[in-house]
């Protein structure tokens, strides 16, 4: 059995990027969703030398504003990223202004932001 202490307090230690990495891992790796402000609270004390980090926003909402003329072409899309069937990312689509992604790292929701264009929709970072 892990030495629990020892973990609680590397967790304790971490730096809000370190704490962002963490659950980007067990979300993607082991499909575990934690709450938003566990992983805050858990970076909080060791936040010190990450203030500047902390005021760049590094998780955004891929937003859908409009999908333009090809609307076909970003319903495929909407599919790609989300995995919806047919049915939920054509209303997905037509309803605008809906979150293809939420809380995707700034790299992805950058991808993704692209790939929605290329497709032909207008697409908003939040």
């Amino acid at each position: 059995m892990a030495d629990l202490k020892k973990l609680a307090e590397e967790l304790v230690g971490l730096t809000l990027l370190e704490a962002a990495e963490l659950k980007n891992i067990l979300k993607d790796e082991y499909g575990i969703e934690p709450a938003a402000g566990a992983v805050a609270v858990a970076a909080a004390p060791g936040a010190g030398g990450g203030a500047e980090a902390a005021e760049e926003k590094d998780e955004f909402d891929v937003i859908l504003v409009d999908a333009g003329d090809k609307k076909i072409n970003v319903i495929k899309e909407v599919r790609a990223i989300t995995g919806l069937g047919l049915k939920e990312a054509k209303e997905l689509v037509e309803a605008g202004g809906k979150a293809v992604k939420e809380a995707a790292p700034k790299a992805e929701a950058e991808e993704l932001k692209k790939k929605l264009e290329e497709a032909g929709a207008k697409v908003e970072l939040k």
